[in-house]
C-alpha cells in the first residue's frame, strides 16, 4: 500500500556559482537529458501516495525555458505539485528583465539573496566575480516589483568587519522604507550556517561566540540559544543517544545529475548515497529508501553522542554553532570522513 508521500530534486541544469558554504557540496555542472524528469517520476511513483518534482537542487530556475520547466514540473508530479517558496536565481533576475514578472506571476512574494560581506568578500565566497552587484542589483529588481528581498549573511572569523559595511549600505539604500512602500519587509539575518558540505572546509575560519561585533548580535538568528563547541562537548560528553536522521512520512531526495539519489539530509557525498536510479532495481532502492538502509545512517546508529564528542570534539574551542544539532552532524560527518580515509 502506498503511504509515503515523495519529493524528489533534480540537478538537472546545474548552477553557476560554487559558493564555499553550500551544504550540499560542490559538483560538477553536467546538464541530465530531457527525459530525465519523466524516467524520475516514473521510478518512484508505483511506490509512493504522492511524488512531488522539481527540476533542482542548487540554482532554482537556471534554464532559459524556465517558465515552461515551472509548468512541466507541476504536470508531472503525482498528487502533490511543487511550491515556490522564497527561492530564485539572483544569477537570472540580474540577466533576465522577464524572469520577475514570472516570479510575481506564480505567486513568490519573498526571495532570500545570500551575501558574505562586500563586494570582495561575496565574491570570493560564491565563487565568482560580480555576484556581489549581482545581489544588489536583483534586490533593487524584486523591490521595483513588489517582492521583499531576505538578506541571508553568513559570518565566520574573516568577515566580520566586513558585515557591518554590509549592514550601513542596507540602510543607505533605505530598503526596508522602500518596501513598507507596497506593505513588504526587507530583513536581514545573520547565521554561521550547517557545518557540512563546503561548509565543512570552513571549520576552521569558523567565529568565536565572543568574537561577534556587538552591532551584529541583534541580526543573528537565535544567538541566545547558540553555544560554543566548548560548551556542547561539555553537554553532550556523557550523551549515550545516538544522533541520526529520520524521515516521517514525508521523505526529500536529492538526485545528482549522475542519477545518484541521496536523502536531503546532509551532503551529497558516496557515504550518503542510497543508490542509482540507471542502475538499481526501483523495489530495492525504494526498500532503503523506507528503511533508511545507508551505511551512514546505520554508523549513526551504533554510535553514542558522547563517543563523537570523546573522538572529535574540541573542548577548548569557542567557535559558535547555532544549535545542537547542527554539531552533532559535524561530529557524525567527521566520523564517516575518517572512516572513508
Amino acid at each position: 500500500m502506498k503511504t509515503n508521500n515523495l519529493t524528489v530534486l533534480a540537478d538537472m541544469y546545474g548552477c553557476p556559482n560554487r559558493c564555499r558554504h553550500c551544504w550540499l557540496g560542490h559538483m560538477p555542472n553536467r546538464r541530465m537529458p530531457d527525459n530525465s524528469d519523466k524516467l524520475i517520476v516514473e521510478y518512484f511513483k508505483p511506490c509512493f501516495h504522492s511524488v512531488t518534482f522539481y527540476s533542482w537542487v542548487r540554482e532554482p530556475d537556471y534554464c532559459d525555458n524556465y517558465a515552461e520547466r515551472w509548468e512541466k514540473d507541476n504536470e508531472i508530479s503525482v498528487n502533490a505539485k511543487p511550491r515556490r517558496f522564497d527561492l530564485a536565481s539572483f544569477w537570472r533576475l540580474a540577466r533576465d528583465k522577464n524572469y520577475v514578472r514570472f516570479l510575481k506571476s506564480v505567486g513568490v512574494n519573498t526571495v532570500q539573496l545570500t551575501f558574505f560581506g562586500t563586494e570582495e568578500m561575496t565574491d570570493w565566497y560564491v565563487g565568482r566575480k560580480g555576484a556581489y552587484l549581482e545581489l544588489l542589483q536583483a534586490t533593487g529588481t524584486l523591490i521595483d516589483n513588489q517582492i521583499a528581498p531576505r538578506w541571508q549573511v553568513f559570518i565566520d572569523a574573516e568577515n566580520a568587519t566586513d558585515i557591518i559595511e554590509l549592514l550601513a549600505h542596507s540602510e543607505e539604500l533605505k530598503l526596508s522604507e522602500r518596501c513598507k512602500a507596497f506593505d513588504g519587509e526587507f530583513s536581514l539575518f545573520i547565521h554561521s550556517g550547517s557545518c557540512d558540505g563546503e561548509n565543512r572546509k570552513l571549520y576552521p575560519l569558523r567565529i568565536n561566540k565572543e568574537d561577534i561585533p556587538v552591532e551584529l548580535i541583534p541580526y543573528y538568528i537565535n544567538y541566545s540559544e547558540s553555544k560554543t563547541e566548548a560548551e556542547l562537548c561539555e553537554m553532550l560528553a556523557d550523551d549515550a543517544s545516538r544522533f541520526s536522521y529520520h524521515n516521517e512520512n514525508e521523505i526529500t531526495l536529492n538526485v545528482a545529475n549522475t542519477f545518484d539519489v541521496y536523502f536531503n539530509f546532509t551532503h551529497m557525498r558516496p557515504e550518503w548515497k542510497i543508490g542509482n536510479i540507471l542502475t538499481d532495481d526501483s523495489s530495492e532502492l525504494v526498500r532503503r529508501i523506507i528503511n533508511e538502509d545507508v551505511s551512514a545512517l546505520s554508523l549513526a546508529r551504533n554510535t553514542p553522542v558522547s563517543a563523537l564528542v570523546k573522538r572529535f570534539g574540541n573542548s577548548q574551542s569557542h567557535k559558535i554553532f547555532d544549535c545542537v544539532d547542527d554539531y552533532k552532524a559535524f561530529l557524525l560527518n567527521r566520523l564517516l570522513e575518517a572512516n572513508v580515509g
